[in-house]
């Protein structure tokens, strides 16, 4: 699955650790959800969308869908 993680992480100047730290997961499960080797538990999910303030669909999609 494709996500903008990494584009909205940084466009709120947040490292990893910080992101990580707010939403309560590991900085290198930050870091392989960006890589987009892992995807992220459905409520790990929504506390994403929520703190980006972005639709989970927006955040998180299929190759092609967008």
């Amino acid at each position: 699955m494709k996500n903008k993680l990494r584009e909205l992480r940084k466009n709120q100047k947040l490292t990893q650790e910080e992101l990580a730290n707010l939403i309560g997961i590991s900085r290198q499960a930050i870091n392989a959800i960006e890589k987009e080797k892992f995807d992220p538990s459905l409520p790990t999910a929504f506390k994403m969308s929520k703190l980006f303030k972005t639709p989970i669909e927006e955040l998180f999609f299929f190759e092609g869908s967008k």
